[in-house]
């Protein structure tokens, strides 16, 4: 083979060559980039929730409808913006009613390659809860609340726009503040309202109802919210208000050394029972305590709430001793519980009723203990038989109660003198509603019975403890056609303080547990 021959069979050699190597090039890249779009996590359009589709947490939620879509790719150069805000309840993973802001801490970013970029990929962010307006849109797309909260929503809305109530039917208008925001309140609780109660505690501080005497109150409410079956449930995620079922009574009597004045071990029990039922439970968690609420008639109710503060500030204490210038009793939130006094637990309604106006011969009466600063007062200026029309005593004479006892006094009266003891509170108020005695009250800074939906102006005469020495020309000044309005509105009010052994629309059982639902409505901010 001479030389030009090699060189042709080296050069078809080189082309043969040549081609199968652009071939298998081109082969190899083919190959390269399918093998890398198959791997690799696909771009996503500006209207995806995440950078990366395929890194979105399927666990996360999504955006509302209405929030703007994040973009597609950020640079890891770019500024990242602060984490979007979100009314949400840190521990319970609820909207916050009164709108206040929690900032969310963002996740971390996650870096992401692709073919042709580096992205940083962003986690969604958490669901935005618009703030509730007055037409707002409904309310199942606050996807945040739990049922019982929309329902709260719903009902303060309701509430806010009840009808007017031309006839009063079962309801005297001019006994209410507003009767048609009441009716509607009331209709819509005997409706929606689901009160869980706690079953842990021992008796008898738990469980076990004190029925007799001036704290019969915080029992005969505990024997009965115990027994109803309307609104008591089990499912505590159905529940709108969850019930500490102790008797302050029962606890003073078990814990209570008597004569030491130190009502902390008090106290620190009821501290120590809200840790206990805050770990078990994830309830008094989720709202620090704020959909909780307590029944508490003893003076000491309010004191033993101050070693926890959450149970002090937030649960809706229904209080007899509810005094606002404490600071413990907050009014809006916490509910003046009426303080009767109970004699015979199987008859709660024994001797009810008065004389007709006609029959009421005397113009003012009050016997009871000489303790606290009103009482001294009263007895300094009015008692000691000064003056025929005021019967003001201490405890009530022998030689006068075996002419006439304590209770046919109040019925024979016109005005009934309920000044404050120790505290705020007494229970003469309630006795004078029973005996159709229009009651005088005197107490700076008492919060009255059911003051969020009474009006007490309508049937009561409220009496400054500094015009204690007025006290007889300022009931003597009151017209004979004004004090039958009254007397007339206490008989048509009695119904509202009755305690039956099963309760009855609007009684005083009915009426404590509207309260307690109407100011957790009125924690509710709408904005």
């Amino acid at each position: 083979m001479d030389l030009h021959e090699v060189c042709v069979d080296v050069g078809r050699c080189s082309r043969i060559n040549w081609r199968v190597l652009i071939v298998a090039v081109a082969v190899m890249t083919t190959t390269a980039a399918v093998l890398r779009t198959w791997n690799a996590p696909p771009l996503v359009s500006s209207s995806s929730f995440g950078t990366v589709s395929d890194y979105i947490e399927p666990s996360l939620p999504p955006l509302l409808p209405s929030s703007p879509p994040p973009k597609a790719g950020i640079d890891t150069d770019t500024e990242q913006s602060p984490p979007p805000l979100i009314m949400k309840d840190e521990a319970a993973g609820v909207p916050l009613m009164d709108g206040s802001p929690v900032r969310v801490e963002s996740q971390p970013s996650v870096l992401v390659e692709s073919p042709n970029a580096t992205f940083l990929q962003q986690p969604p962010p958490p669901p935005l809860v618009a703030p509730i307006r007055s037409n707002p849109p409904p309310i199942e797309s606050v996807v945040e609340m739990r049922p019982p909260e929309r329902e709260l929503v719903y009902a303060k809305r309701e509430i806010e726009n009840a009808p007017i109530i031309m006839d009063g039917r079962d309801l005297y208008p001019p006994l209410f503040r507003n009767v048609s925001v009441f009716a509607r309140s009331y209709e819509l609780m005997e409706k929606i309202l689901k009160v869980y109660i706690y079953r842990d505690g021992s008796r008898p501080i738990f469980h076990q109802p004190f029925l007799k005497g001036i704290y019969a109150s915080e029992g005969w409410f505990l024997k009965l919210m115990e027994e109803n079956k309307q609104f008591v449930t089990r499912d505590a995620s159905n529940a709108h208000l969850f019930y500490l079922p102790y008797s302050a009574r029962q606890l003073e009597l078990a814990l209570y050394v008597p004569d030491s004045h130190n009502m902390r071990p008090l106290s620190f029990f009821l501290r120590d029972y809200v840790h206990s039922i805050a770990s078990k439970y994830p309830f008094w968690n989720r709202t620090h305590g704020s959909d909780h609420f307590l029944v508490a008639c003893h003076d000491w109710g309010s004191y033993t709430t101050t070693e926890h503060a959450e149970l002090c500030k937030n649960t809706i204490k229904a209080l007899c001793n509810a005094d606002a210038s404490e600071g413990i009793f907050i009014r809006g939130k916490d509910v003046s519980l009426p303080e009767t006094n109970i004699r015979t637990p199987r008859r709660p309604l024994r001797d009810i009723g008065g004389k007709p106006v006609s029959q009421r011969s005397i113009l003012a009466f009050f016997a009871g203990n000489m303790h606290g600063r009103v009482r001294p007062m009263l007895l300094q200026y009015w008692g000691n038989g000064n003056d025929e029309d005021m019967k003001i005593y201490g405890p009530l004479p022998k030689r006068v109660s075996q002419k006439m006892s304590y209770i046919q006094h109040m019925k024979s009266s016109k005005f009934c003198i309920c000044p404050m003891g120790y505290e705020v509170n007494s229970p003469r108020i309630v006795e004078a509603i029973y005996y159709e005695c229009v009651p005088v009250i005197i107490a700076d800074n008492f919060v009255l019975p059911f003051d969020e939906v009474l009006d007490w102006n309508a049937f009561s005469v409220v009496v400054a403890e500094k015009d204690i020495p007025k006290l007889k020309d300022i009931l003597s000044a009151i017209s004979l056609r004004r004090y039958i309005s009254m007397q007339t509105n206490i008989k048509r009010l009695q119904k509202h303080f009755l305690w039956h052994a099963k309760p009855i629309r609007y009684d005083i059982f009915h009426m404590i547990l509207h309260s307690i639902w109407f100011n957790r409505l009125n924690e509710i901010q709408i904005s």
